[in-house]
């Protein structure tokens, strides 16, 4: 199975499925107020770095890193579909999005994920994500972690 990682539109039909499928999973996880989703058209938007894994040519996986304007990216909307889970495709998104960042001079890649989320934790943890604090806008939500990464 040959994974492809693509800068792409957050907009393609074919990525609306993905995230449908990822506020699916996120809800059925988290409460609507512990669920910080970030909308298809925010994902659009020129600060966004998006992307997606393509599995044999059909759209598996997706992540973003939003640059905020305090110098730092937020790493948002990582997913990968449950059929496709299992082939390093979540390392492989991540890891990606921070090439884009270094390239881009950005430094320190932050996020939220919630605390359930135990296959993200790890994966994050694994590439050297470390806690924190709430940051940005977020609350001190019991059920979110906060990670950073120095890139």
């Amino acid at each position: 199975m040959a994974v492809l990682i693509e800068l792409a539109s957050p907009l393609l039909p074919e990525v609306g499925e993905l995230i449908r499928a990822s506020d699916a999973y996120a809800a059925s996880l988290y409460p609507a107020e512990s669920n910080h989703l970030v909308d298809v058209e925010a994902l659009a938007q020129p600060n966004v770095i998006f992307c997606v894994a393509r599995l044999d040519d059909a759209v598996a996986g997706c992540g973003a890193a939003v640059l905020m304007p305090e110098g730092y990216a937020e790493i948002k909307r990582m997913f990968v579909s449950e059929t496709a889970r299992g082939h390093g495709i979540g390392r492989q998104i991540l890891a990606f999005l921070e090439d884009h960042l270094r390239a881009r001079g950005v430094g320190i890649a932050r996020l939220e994920t919630g605390v359930h989320s135990y296959e993200a934790i790890g994966l994050y943890e694994r590439m050297g994500y470390v806690k924190i604090g709430p940051f940005a806008g977020y609350w001190d939500d019991p059920l979110s972690v906060f990670y950073e990464k120095q890139l």
